[in-house]
């Protein structure tokens, strides 16, 4: 299973992915659709947080392993602007059908979200980084993370 082998380290992120999404080759309307008929179930608390941050004054980025044109519709609920997202992107043709997905985004290989946050820290000169996720892949991004919260959202 394709699934265990990412996950044991044996198949790498972006194999994984590439392999995942040549099976189900999704079309530009099947994704649309799907954003259309699945909104966003936020975790409870986020947008409160998320809130609290913004009127500190605090950049919120969002940093996925999943794909801008699902994540772009979480972004707006939240208010992150849409240039803070680091997520994969699909690629389509002219005609609407799957293309492949851009593989030299940080977010399509393995320890992708820590070099997002390298990125960041040098671009912006931020000297602490909280990273907040719910997976290994949020775990490993710290460091060059500074501090991580873990949640079972």
């Amino acid at each position: 299973n394709m699934t265990r082998c990412a996950m044991s380290g044996s198949l790498g992120f972006r194999q994984s992915l590439a392999m995942r999404l040549d099976l189900i080759r999704p079309s530009m309307s099947q994704v649309r659709d799907f954003v259309r008929e699945r909104p966003a179930r936020l975790s409870p608390g986020i947008k409160q947080l998320v809130e609290h941050l913004h009127r500190r004054v605090v950049d919120v980025y969002l940093i996925s392993g999943g794909f801008r044109g699902i994540i772009g519709p979480v972004a707006l609920e939240l208010n992150i602007p849409l240039q803070n997202i680091y997520a994969n992107k699909l690629k389509f043709y002219l005609t609407g059908e799957y293309a492949g997905f851009d593989e030299n985004g940080p977010t399509s290989k393995s320890g992708g979200k820590g070099e997002v946050i390298r990125i960041l820290k040098k671009s912006h000169g931020y000297s602490n980084v909280v990273m907040v996720g719910d997976g290994m892949t949020d775990y490993e991004a710290c460091p060059p993370a500074d501090a991580f919260i873990g949640y079972g959202g």
